[in-house]
């Protein structure tokens, strides 16, 4: 065989090989796109926010009405302080805003006091009797005017004294900020509370629906999420079943040591059926079956 037979052969052979990769060349070329946008991205699942509850005044821990791990309602009352000392003090002045007799009695003196100056007036007009005694009980009347309200503002500050003892006792009732799970308990009823940030707290709660997903994504895919941007979920306890989420924040500042940002989603859990504090698995654009 001739040397430029030879290399004719080789030609041949070589587009042989070329037409037989064509097809998966092609193939990768038109699905690369769509298996990029279903690649999945490290996850982690947390409460969408958690809160340790106080008070801000200082008392004996009376009730704790919740233990660890227990649902609880927004507005729910979780625990109390002692507050005796305190409900006698709103007695005393829900007692004082509700009395009357100061002020009927400054209301009768005005209306003797009007009628004694109506005469003495009438008679100093009349020659009757000196001008100085006509003063007087006109100085009487004005006075029994500044006593009626005197006696109505001590009872206006009656009633506000009892709304701030009212308030007062509030502040020694602990309520759910929102619908969550009670996660720990730091203090038991016998204790003292003080208020302050250096201070223990009686429970820490924690918002589990929605529960939120923190999403590490390379800084290559940054501006490819938008807000709203649907995402399927899978969890590493339930790596079976899929959950829906959107995207709800996204980090505008890139991480340059590991050149990552951080994308959240928010992930519905009304049976709080996923807990939190688990890795998981996020592919954006994906609906959940």
């Amino acid at each position: 065989m001739t040397l430029q037979n030879r290399g004719l052969r080789r030609l041949l052979l070589a587009w042989r090989c070329l037409w037989a990769w064509m097809p998966s060349c092609i193939a990768m070329m038109l699905y690369a796109p769509a298996l990029l946008a279903t690649s999945s991205h490290e996850c982690l699942i947390e409460p969408a926010q958690t809160v340790e509850l106080g008070t801000p005044v200082a008392g004996l821990l009376a009730q704790v009405m919740v233990k660890r791990g227990d649902r609880v309602r927004k507005h729910q009352v979780l625990a109390t302080l002692d507050s005796h000392a305190e409900k006698a003090a709103l007695e005393l002045a829900r007692y004082k805003s509700q009395l009357s007799g100061p002020t009927q009695l400054a209301q009768s003196k005005i209306e003797f006091s009007q009628r004694k100056f109506e005469r003495r007036r009438d008679m100093a007009a009349e020659n009757l009797m000196s001008r100085q005694d006509s003063d007087d009980s006109e100085a009487e009347f004005k006075q029994a005017q500044a006593e009626l309200k005197v006696a109505q503002e001590n009872r206006e500050v009656a009633r506000l004294e009892y709304e701030q003892r009212d308030s007062e006792i509030d502040l020694r009732t602990i309520h759910s900020p929102f619908d969550g799970v009670v996660v720990d308990q730091m203090m038991w009823p016998g204790e003292i509370v003080e208020p302050g940030a250096t201070k223990h707290a009686i429970l820490k709660l924690a918002k589990l629906d929605p529960l939120r997903v923190r999403v590490v994504m390379p800084m290559q895919s940054f501006g490819q999420q938008k807000l709203g941007m649907s995402a399927a979920v899978t969890s590493e306890i339930q790596p079976g079943k899929v959950y829906a989420a959107k995207v709800s924040g996204i980090d505008r500042i890139v991480d340059a040591a590991s050149g990552t940002f951080v994308v959240f989603l928010d992930l519905p859990n009304p049976e709080l059926d996923m807990p939190s504090g688990v890795k998981c698995k996020a592919v954006f654009g994906a609906t959940s079956h």
